[in-house]
């Protein structure tokens, strides 16, 4: 089942549309704006399973990134810079952010896409981003769909083409609290991933890719973690490049809800939330869990390629299963 109505206007006076998707026993809700996932209801759960909210001013403001699909580059890159096809290229930042954190304001965060398609389960955004906007080159065009499959399992699909050598990274930037608490102390968490990127105190790759065995990013085997237990904002390596969907991390609620995520990406980017809040709420609220491409890439020999070039097609495919205990 798929239900579309009105969520709000933007402070630009752009309208916004929700698209309610339901399937066996899970609901979602999608914004246009920054093709936010907004909502995620599994039957018999009293609470969303994900951080969002009906009040669309928060989008625009404290909660840009909670669910929001970023890109073009999603994650950092160092001083706002980075060689595209041999030349450096320079990257507009937002305040703050030196860094060019999830593109700046050239982020697709910040844009409301255009509703492609909507059918039975499934909806369609879609997006083309101009050439030299923000800093980045090529008349991009994006397209994302969400869809629903048995057993209780969002898809979300991304695909983009460019006429220039560009950067391309996406990410899903949704926070996750399964059991409606507080903080999402308490949750067990398991990431298949031997390695991970060390990170100096602006969060960006030191370009060492570490072994997890030993440190407190060990967490193959499954264990107990919340905001600052231990902190984190680290991307665990996975693969060396975009392989096929295989699946890569579980989050487990002391209510025993269970999310799976599978992908078919070389990294996944894990936050603690200990920074991020919405009105009313502490931080460390719920957990970022962005699968994506390695963070500053282009900045560092042996991470795995953003790059895109014209005649390719980027095409990231990203998957969350829920269950209850």
């Amino acid at each position: 089942m798929t239900g579309i109505s009105e969520f709000g206007t933007t402070a630009a006076g752009q309208g916004v549309q929700a698209v309610t998707l339901s399937s066996g026993a899970l609901t979602v809700r999608i914004l246009t704006l920054g093709a936010i996932l907004q909502d995620v209801r599994l039957a018999g759960v009293a609470h969303s399973l994900t951080l969002g909210s009906e009040n669309l001013a928060d989008y625009e403001g404290p909660m840009r990134f909670h669910g929001s699909l970023i890109a073009p580059v999603a994650n950092r890159l160092s001083d706002g810079r980075a060689p595209i096809a041999g030349l450096e290229h320079r990257f507009q930042s937002a305040p703050g952010h030196p860094d060019a954190l999830h593109s700046g304001p050239a982020g697709t965060h910040l844009k409301v896409w255009s509703l492609a398609e909507a059918g039975a389960g499934h909806v369609t955004l879609s997006l083309r981003l101009p050439d030299g906007e923000g800093g980045f080159p090529g008349n991009r065009s994006l397209r994302v769909t969400y869809s629903l499959a048995a057993p209780d399992t969002l898809r979300m699909e991304v695909v983009a083409e460019t006429d220039r050598p560009t950067l391309f990274n996406v990410a899903n930037h949704s926070y996750w609290n399964l059991d409606g608490s507080a903080n999402w102390q308490g949750h067990r968490l398991r990431i298949a991933a031997d390695h991970y990127l060390p990170a100096d105190a602006a969060v960006l790759p030191t370009g060492e890719i570490a072994a997890v065995t030993g440190t407190a990013f060990d967490f193959r085997e499954g264990r107990i973690a919340g905001p600052g237990n231990p902190p984190l904002d680290t991307c665990f390596c996975l693969s060396r490049g975009r392989v096929a969907l295989r699946p890569v991390l579980e989050l487990t609620g002391a209510s025993g809800v269970r999310m799976a995520l599978s992908t078919t990406e070389p990294g996944v980017q894990v936050y603690d939330g200990s920074g991020a809040s919405r009105p009313g709420h502490p931080g460390g609220e719920g957990v970022a869990i962005e699968a994506q491409g390695w963070p500053d890439a282009p900045n560092h020999k042996g991470f795995p390629s953003v790059a895109l070039g014209p005649g390719e097609t980027y095409r990231q495919i990203t998957e969350w299963r829920f269950a209850r205990g």
